[in-house]
């Protein structure tokens, strides 16, 4: 029996079948199936959702300075799952005493304070702990990151800290030009000092120096250009970790040129046929002008002869046989500052 009939299509497939038999049809439906699976996308199983737990803390510090506890730390911006967080953030901060740096952190966090207040900034959280509850214990310190759905993923970094009595505040520096440059002296307590400088129009100050001494030369400082010094006291805590005092008041000064370059030396005379020719060791000062020439007739006071340029030598051409001369020579620097003068060879002319 042939009869025209017609197999249900498939959206994807349009398949239409005509006269088919018993002996074609399961060839037919098998070219209907691949067609069915070729034309159309496969759907999988349903995707797991995300657990949306913000990425723990990695970053987190503190430190002492003065009478308060500095912590700073990043807020998590991306989940444990490298997406996005696109609501805020919670940070739970805790303060708590350990007797050492082996502690159980689920017993710390049972007893531990929070901490509120966190000034966040640029995605830096910054909070201000005082320490005068915490003076002479070591105390540890630990923040979690919740996100909106109430979920964290734990502790951050362990900090430890032992709180001491806040250092003494160094009091404002005496600044002197010398030659050098800038001197930087002070009157304090404290295991080191740290300087602080900030240079002309600079806003921000950075450290320049860290030592244990109660002065220090700045050597990389210019004439002309004005300089603003503060200080800070450390004490050492151990295991590199320093407890910083408040920043003392600032003081300022304008280095001036006021030092002349040293005394030429191993100044020569030579007499020539009708000359004198005096040679001398070249000074060494990056700012050295010229050399001023000086000469005397017998017992006769010294009278400027000549300015000489950069190199060491002069020829006196202006000189009479039969007469004794004196000779001295100074350095000028760029400032217009002129050394003492060198010791005075006696010259014969014969």
């Amino acid at each position: 029996m042939n009869a025209d009939k017609t197999i249900p299509s498939h959206p994807c497939s349009s398949v239409f079948i005509r006269g088919y038999s018993r002996f074609v049809f399961p060839r037919l439906a098998l070219v209907a199936a691949l067609l069915l699976t070729a034309g159309c996308g496969y759907v999988g199983g349903p995707l797991v959702p995300l657990a949306n737990v913000p990425a723990p803390v990695s970053d987190l510090a503190a430190v002492e300075r003065g009478p308060i506890l500095i912590v700073h730390c990043t807020v998590p911006t991306r989940t444990t799952e490298a997406v996005l967080i696109k609501t805020p953030v919670r940070l739970d901060l805790r303060i708590g005493a350990v007797a050492d740096e082996r502690f159980n952190g689920e017993e710390w966090a049972s007893h531990a304070k929070a901490v509120s207040g966190a000034e966040i900034h640029d995605g830096l959280a910054t909070y201000r702990i005082p320490v005068a509850e915490w003076v002479g214990q070591q105390v540890a310190l630990g923040v979690r990151a919740t996100g909106s759905n109430g979920k964290h993923d734990g502790w951050s970094n362990y900090v430890i800290v032992k709180v001491v009595t806040p250092p003494e505040v160094p009091p404002r520096p005496t600044l002197e030009n010398v030659a050098a440059g800038v001197r930087v002296t002070w009157t304090a307590r404290g295991d080191q000092f740290r300087v602080l400088r900030r240079a002309g129009k600079d806003e921000n100050f950075s450290v320049v120096a860290t030592l244990a001494a109660h002065d220090w030369t700045d050597t990389a400082t210019e004439y002309g250009t004005s300089y603003t010094y503060l200080l800070q006291a450390l004490i050492d805590l151990g295991g590199q970790k320093l407890a910083e005092s408040d920043l003392s008041e600032t003081a300022s000064i304008t280095p001036v040129d006021v030092f002349p370059p040293a005394v030429p030396s191993g100044l020569r005379a030579v007499t020539g046929l009708n000359s004198v020719e005096l040679v001398w060791e070249r000074n060494t000062e990056p700012d050295l002008a010229f050399y001023r020439v000086y000469r005397a007739l017998g017992d006769e006071p010294s009278q400027k002869l000549a300015e000489s340029n950069a190199i060491p030598s002069y020829s006196d051409a202006a000189v009479e046989h039969g007469k004794t001369y004196r000779y001295a020579i100074s350095a000028v620097d760029k400032a217009g500052n002129e050394s003492a003068r060198s010791a005075p060879p006696v010259v014969a002319v014969p």
